[in-house]
């Protein structure tokens, strides 16, 4: 690599790296160029989360559940205004590959109806080794489900595994985590019962047997779509939509912001942490862990009626919250979505948001995504040059053939979604 000339500026260096790894056999002075228009530092966002990519014609789902497995993400079901719910069906099954950065939907399982689940939304979904757990969740005809479905992400085949103990209700709007091969349910909404749940059941995956968690400590609200996150030993809940009398649905919903803290170990609800500037209430929102911190993106407050776009961090150690601040143009105001880990990236796709023929704030005209984005919370120098060169719309004529390729597939929708029919609320 050729040295830079003394007179170069920092702005300038950056592109010359961006040259460099982009065209490895130009030569400095010939590629040494100043950009009109904002400087690359910011354009890609130097040292700050940022979102790399947007692509559209995915699956157009809300309530959804999804997982991360090695380079892909498997999403199971969930809900799109304007399709046949009332037909009993199986649950439909997409996978998103993070290297060709393209949906398929995998096709009908051939294992016995009932071995494969209905379709659903409002179900979870769990990794532990090469097995997806799927739980709860419900649909307009059949109503709540409490049946444990697994999934072998390598084979794609559905078995309904036998349990014991103490099986939970059927129920909906739930979380679930895990934590040393033993997946724990919290909250939701019990068919049954008729009520929000504030129990916390666990199913060790060793034995399949099921058993109520006798939780000690003062236990957080009843609620339903709230986030649970495991972070070390602890079970981080929060948010969801609670109500003023207790575990009954009296339509006076509550929209806690306050984080509660469960230890897994000594099966102890914690004191809940003195934190500072945490975020407004909310539900159907998404959380997950990275580094140790406790990230929340999205969600929606009724009382407020207002959907968030904003991306929060929870620091356990402090028990201080921070709003994060993230380069490049992100997801709109939304929920229901999922959001998925792989290393430094998180993958968010789908959910629902004010359709944009409406009021922002009318909750009655809701639009269903296909959409999917990447945050990428260490983005590399290849991908901050690859940015560089769409933002600028460069010339990718003399581009290695695997970097052209990258680049197209940055920028090419799938085509899987079908049409937007209706709006719903």
């Amino acid at each position: 690599m050729q040295s830079l000339p003394d007179d170069v500026t920092g702005e300038e260096a950056v592109n010359c790296a961006s040259e460099s790894l982009l065209f490895p056999c130009s030569n400095w002075s010939h590629h040494l160029v100043r950009f009109a228009g904002p400087p690359l530092s910011q354009v890609c966002g130097g040292g700050m989360p940022r979102w790399t990519v947007h692509l559209e014609g995915g699956p157009r789902r809300v309530n959804h559940a999804a997982v991360a497995v090695g380079v892909g993400v498997f999403s199971f079901g969930g809900y799109c205004s304007g399709e046949d719910y009332e037909t009993l069906r199986q649950i439909d099954v997409h996978v998103f590959n993070t290297v060709s950065l393209r949906w398929r939907k995998l096709p009908p399982s051939s294992c016995a109806p009932s071995n494969v689940p209905y379709m659903r939304y409002g179900h979870t979904a769990v990794l532990i080794d090469d097995i997806i757990y799927i739980w709860g969740g419900r649909n307009d005809t059949e109503g709540a489900c409490n049946v444990l479905y697994t999934f072998h992400t390598g084979t794609h085949q559905w078995a309904t595994p036998r349990v014991t103990g103490q099986i939970p209700g059927a129920r909906d709007g739930h979380s679930a985590c895990v934590y040393e091969r033993t997946m724990y349910i919290f909250g939701g909404y019990e068919q049954l019962a008729d009520c929000f749940s504030n129990e916390i059941h666990k199913l060790d995956t060793r034995t399949m047997n099921w058993a109520l968690v006798r939780a000690k400590g003062s236990a957080a609200r009843w609620r339903d779509f709230h986030s649970a996150t495991v972070i070390g030993s602890r079970m981080f809940v929060f948010g969801g939509r609670a109500d003023r009398a207790g575990p009954f649905h009296s339509n006076n919903e509550i929209y806690c912001n306050q984080i509660r803290v469960f230890d897994l170990q000594i099966e102890t609800w914690l004191d809940p942490p003195k934190s500072t500037n945490p975020p407004e209430g909310r539900r159907s929102h998404s959380a997950f862990p990275y580094q140790g911190g406790l990230y929340v993106f999205g969600g929606y407050n009724a009382r407020l009626n207002r959907h968030f776009q904003d991306l929060w961090k929870f620091t356990p150690e402090s028990g201080q919250w921070q709003r994060v601040e993230v380069q490049g143009k992100g997801p709109c105001a939304r929920r229901r979505q999922c959001c998925c880990v792989l290393g430094d990236k998180i993958l968010l796709f789908g959910g629902t948001s004010p359709s944009q023929d409406q009021d922002l704030q009318d909750e009655f005209y809701l639009m269903d995504h296909s959409d999917l984005y990447i945050l990428d919370f260490s983005p590399s120098l290849k991908t901050l040059c690859k940015l560089a060169v769409l933002h600028y719309n460069l010339d990718q004529s003399c581009l290695p053939h695997d970097i052209r390729w990258e680049l197209s597939a940055m920028t090419t929708n799938s085509n899987i979604s079908r049409p937007l029919l209706s709006s719903h609320g």
